[in-house]
């Protein structure tokens, strides 16, 4: 396959991003695999990797301390616009958090509230927010969130023992 741009777009702020220091680990038609640094200098967090779910509508991040801890999974509720090599995810603003405990949380209501009463997005947009966030909560919640999970841990020992050798 040939080499592609990731661009992540939000709302809030109004912005397009390229990802350019994301190193893709995996590609296929469904599923693009990243690993990646913070954008900007964090406490809480410093790094990860990210399984973009092109047919479900999820981004899921696995994402550390600078200590090398697991912090929380982080599933995005994500939109793909594809323009020649270029993949422009969306933030749709609904995020779902999944801490090592298991405590999940849900993210972001009150913005997607908002840009939905501003009609900045279109109802076919919220409908399809609304049904991945469901589709993403029923799979937590029924015990199937590591089908999403590992292939990220894949990549993660793949990429472990590549650069141990």
């Amino acid at each position: 396959m040939e080499q592609i741009r990731l661009f992540r777009k939000r709302f809030l702020p109004d912005e397009v991003v390229e990802l350019r220091d994301d190193k893709i680990l995996f590609q296929s038609e469904k599923l693009i695999i990243t690993d990646w640094d913070v954008l900007k200098p964090r406490k809480d967090i410093a790094h990860g990797l990210s399984a973009y779910f092109l047919d479900l509508g999820v981004k899921v991040s696995k994402v550390y301390d600078d200590s090398g801890h697991l912090v929380y999974w982080y599933c995005d509720i994500v939109d793909l616009e594809i323009k020649e090599n270029s993949y422009i995810f969306t933030d749709l603003l609904v995020d779902v958090l999944v801490y090592p405990d298991g405590h999940v949380e849900v993210l972001d209501l009150d913005e997607f509230a908002d840009i939905s009463e501003k009609d900045i997005i279109d109802k076919a947009t919220c409908l399809k927010i609304l049904r991945h966030t469901n589709a993403l909560l029923k799979r937590i919640y029924s015990g199937q969130f590591s089908e999403l999970t590992k292939c990220i841990d894949k990549a993660e020992h793949e990429k472990v023992a590549i650069s141990n050798k």
